[in-house]
């Protein structure tokens, strides 16, 4: 191997090394992610369900039946 090269990969793994024992031997102190994750997905979904919930139920919406046989052609007039 070349001896750049080779220096190269010691440099990364001995960086990959500390990174770990840094990370290792830190507190780990909980995100807003970890605090509020769950809750903040669960308001979501509760408001996404009551939006549409309402869309659904409230709005005078014809949900894709087809007009064809109710809808008669009237004569035409010359």
């Amino acid at each position: 191997m070349f001896p750049v090269a080779r220096a190269a990969q010691s440099l990364v793994a001995r960086g990959i090394q500390h990174t770990a024992i840094r990370q290792a031997h830190r507190k780990h102190e909980p995100s807003f992610h970890d605090k509020y994750g769950t809750t903040v997905l669960l308001g979501g979904a509760a408001m996404f369900t009551a939006v549409w919930g309402y869309v659904l139920t409230q709005l005078k919406i014809e949900w894709g039946f087809s007009p064809v046989g109710r809808i008669t052609p009237s004569e035409w007039r010359e």
